[in-house]
């Protein structure tokens, strides 16, 4: 088989054993030739705007940026065929089928892998029309629209594996690469950012009301007027946060 006729495939996955896995599945594929490896969402787009993959295998969930927004950053006129990975089951996933594209989903069998690898190759194989990406936007809309938000997170402390009920959450502060999740009175960092940590979190309960705070609107006590259009938030364990002008409409339009 010529180089001509392989098929240029990037994968991107933040794990270092789910890469690894996945270029050994893929390698011993004839007709596949790996143009890249990355670990993030930012080299992904690099990657693909310079090798013009015909395929790439996806993670949804990185940090920074997921793999949802690596694909609106993507020109459409030379979208490849995307395989999304995910360990992350829900709503979102029942859209791909209804699209006809595909997802692994964590952990994936040789059988599963196999026949999201057809499917891919029958994409690619087809007339690259405008249907096909108008079949992704309308996807990413339907994302976005029904995405199912987590009802626990997990924290790993000490060797010890804590679930978090997002419910009992009062807010969520950066701290450093983590974030520091309050609830309950107990405080847990999770190796995070906020932005991940942000979309992870209803948007009808939560708000972002500082680059470096995330509150459970429910356990707001008062808000005190500040300067200059900004707010001092007082959650009901005795909690005074400052909402940044930047942020103040989002919790403005929350609490309405």
């Amino acid at each position: 088989m010529t180089d001509q006729t392989k098929i240029r495939t990037v994968i991107v996955d933040d794990e270092d054993l789910a890469r690894d896995r996945m270029q050994t599945l893929l390698s011993e594929q004839p007709d596949i030739e790996i143009v890249g490896l990355c670990n993030d969402g930012t080299s992904a787009i690099e990657t693909i705007d310079r090798e013009r993959p015909d395929l790439v295998f996806l993670d949804v969930q990185m940090p920074g940026m997921d793999g949802f927004e690596v694909v609106e950053n993507l020109d459409p006129s030379r979208m490849p065929a995307i395989v999304f990975v995910t360990a992350y089951d829900g709503h979102a996933l029942r859209a791909f089928e209804i699209n006809a594209l595909d997802f692994l989903l964590k952990p994936f069998d040789q059988t599963r892998f196999e026949k999201a690898l057809e499917r891919a190759r029958g994409q690619v194989n087809r007339d690259r029309s405008s249907l096909i990406d108008a079949r992704l936007v309308s996807l990413l809309e339907g994302l976005h629209e029904e995405r199912k938000y987590p009802e626990r997170l997990i924290v790993k402390s000490g060797g010890r594996v804590f679930f978090v009920r997002t419910e009992d959450i009062d807010w969520v502060e950066a701290s450093g690469n983590y974030v520091k999740i309050h609830a309950k009175g107990e405080a847990h960092l999770i190796r995070e950012s906020m932005k991940n940590m942000e979309a992870k979190l209803d948007a009808k309960t939560f708000v972002r009301i500082h680059r470096s705070a995330i509150v459970n609107i429910d356990r707001i006590k008062e808000l005190e007027p500040w300067f200059h259009g900004e707010y001092v938030v007082i959650m009901r364990d005795g909690t005074r946060l400052t909402a940044s002008r930047v942020f103040s409409d989002r919790l403005s339009t929350a609490i309405a």
